[in-house]
Formats: structure tokens, sequence, C-alpha cells
């Protein structure tokens, strides 16, 4: 069985402004170690799947940065999208490469930017997942066990009857994929315990993946029968005009959560999708206040705060659950409660037309 990475290096983490930017994103930031994103990324795939079977997909301007990152990779290996249009185009595109290179290869899609605390056991299920991808031609996928409810993540519903063993790990079969949930919605879910958080992680085989668009998402299947035939040709600009006709969908709802024949494995390795600026907080080492600093910090009857501020000091007094996070050009402070809200004031530049903070 071949198996590949690809790796979704796409993207700007608004969530993360201003220290993300349009071109340094999350993905290309060294927040949670002294590596970027998807160097760890990379790094964490290394025992299981050699540089040569590592694919990453981003804008071109982004490949210049995955380039440099990651020199062990082969620049055809670094694949350009047209336009970021989503996950589904992307994974169309990338899949669709390794498929002309092997149609029965087992493709990994993965985020640049998720944080894996335990690799050993992510690539055990990793290597269970190809092997079940392989044998069954089924969709896979990872299910992060919920620890409280949480109304930012999607989540997967499955079955604890008709379940799949490869490797020692289990697989059980999907019922459907639900939306981010209000906080009732998140607390049933919890209280369920057949509903795991999405974790934004997929395996296919390259065939198997033309085959569930062919039956539960034929417009798309048109898209790959094109992509296909542009990739064979080495013609990009059809390319540019199949993206520019392709619908901005991720591969959730483009296709996973119509497609019959989807598995779910446990994802007990530690994830977390860092997807804020208070998840980056859980991840940084806290003192007894629950703070936690990027710089150097002298602090008066404050608890709850986060604070990036590497080059210069920060004083905090009589401050509870603050984000502060100072630039060279940018501050922003928020309450830890209006996190999620990081991405409007980035909305909002762009349509005051602050490119230069973008």
């Amino acid at each position: 069985m071949e198996f590949f990475a690809v790796i979704l290096a796409g993207g700007v983490g608004t969530r993360f402004w201003p220290l993300s930017r349009g071109k340094n994103p999350k993905q290309f930031l060294p927040i949670v170690s002294d590596k970027t994103m998807i160097e760890e990324t990379v790094h964490r795939l290394a025992p299981l799947i050699p540089p040569g079977n590592i694919v990453t997909i981003s804008s071109a301007e982004q490949a210049g940065t995955i380039n440099n990152l990651l020199p062990s990779l082969s620049e055809q290996n670094i694949l350009i999208e047209p336009q970021g249009k989503n996950t589904a185009p992307s994974l169309l595109l990338a899949t669709a490469s390794i498929y002309l290179h092997n149609p029965k290869a087992v493709v990994a899609a993965l985020p640049a930017d998720h944080l894996i605390t335990d690799p050993s056991r992510f690539l055990n299920k990793l290597a269970a997942g190809a092997e079940a991808a392989s044998k069954e031609g089924s969709l896979i996928t990872f299910g992060v066990p919920p620890t409280f409810p949480a109304t930012g993540y999607g989540y997967i519903q499955f079955s604890k009857e008709g379940i799949l063993e490869v490797q020692d790990e289990i697989f059980y079969a999907v019922q459907g994929f639900k939306e981010k949930p209000d906080k009732v919605q998140a607390q049933d879910f919890l209280e369920a315990g057949n509903c795991y958080w999405n974790s934004g992680m997929f395996l296919w085989q390259a065939e198997t993946f033309a085959q569930k668009l062919e039956q539960h998402a034929p417009a798309l299947f048109t898209f790959w029968i094109e992509i296909l035939q542009a990739l064979r040709a080495n013609d990009s600009d059809r390319m540019i005009r199949i993206f520019e006709e392709l619908p901005a969908l991720s591969i959730d709802y483009a296709l996973m959560e119509k497609a019959r024949g989807v598995r779910m494995c446990e994802g007990n390795f530690g994830w977390s999708d860092v997807g804020s600026w208070t998840s980056l907080g859980e991840i940084w080492e806290k003192d007894e206040q629950g703070n936690s600093f990027r710089g150097e910090s002298i602090i008066l009857e404050t608890r709850g705060c986060q604070v990036y501020n590497p080059d210069k000091l920060t004083a905090l007094i009589g401050l509870e659950d603050v984000i502060i996070v100072n630039t060279d050009d940018a501050l922003l402070i928020c309450h830890r409660d209006y996190d999620q809200k990081v991405k409007e004031i980035v909305a909002e530049l762009k349509k005051r037309g602050k490119a230069e903070y973008l």
C-alpha cells in the first residue's frame, strides 16, 4: 500500500490577527514550539510517511514560504491552487495528482496548523486508518472525544454497532455530521456519548474518493474529470478556468456529509485545532493565577490573562480574562469570551480598505 499525506497549507488564520496575516498566516508561525506549525506537522509524519510522499497545497505566495521552511520536500510536491476556495477544491486537485500516480494510493488529508501532543498514538491510528481505507473502501475520519460542550466545533455522530477493527483500532460507522451547535445542543452532544468533535482529518484511497464523488457529489465529479484532464495535459490555463468555476466548499459539506460508507476512529491523541487565542492560551504554560505570557511581564492581582508581547515588558494590574496581542503595527485587546470575534475585526479592516493590516 502506497501512503501519501496531503497537508492543507492555505488559509490566513483570521482568528489569530494581528499576529497572523495574509503573508504570514498561522501555519507559518512558531506559536506552539520553536518550530512553525507546518514544520511540526511534517516532522510528526516522518516516522510513517517519507518526504517524497508528503504533498502540500496552498497559494503560490504561500508555496514560496513552504519551500523555504521544508527543504526536504521536492518542488513537484508543493502544489499550487489557482484560487483559495476552501478545502474541497484543494483536495480535488491534490487527490487527482496522486490518483494519476497510483489510483490505489491512500491519501491522508491533514491540516497544517493542528497540534498533536501524542504523536506516537497519532501515527498508530493513522497507519490503521490507511489500512482500513485500503481494505474496505471507506472514507475515514477521526473524532475527538469532547471534554466540554464546545460550540466552535462541528460534531460527528457515530454508531457503536457494526464496527471494523484494524490493527487493534476500532472504526465506527458514521451516522452523520453535525454543524456547530448552540450551547444547549452542544451539551446534548456531550451527554449522548456518541458525538465527537470533527477533527478535520480524513483518509481515503484515491480511486475511492473518485467513486464517492461520482455517487454522492456528481457536480464535483464533473470538475474532478476536468482536473484530471488538465493535469494530464499540464494545462495551467485550463486549471485556472476550472478553479474559477469551482464552488468554494469545505470537503465536509461537499462530500463527507453526503457520502455513505464513512467510518470514524477515536482521535484520542492530544488534538487541538489551535483555532483561537484562547485555545492557544490553554497550550502555553500558566502561572498560579492562570496567566500565560510570551515576553517579560509584571503582574499584580490579575487572573486568566494571555499576553503576546515578546519584545516589550508588559505590566498588568487588576485584570481578568483579557487577551493582549502586540505586534509592530497593531494591538489587540479582547475579553477571552469574545476571541471568536477577532475574525470580524479582519472583515472590518477589509471593508475599510486597510490592506496594510491584513
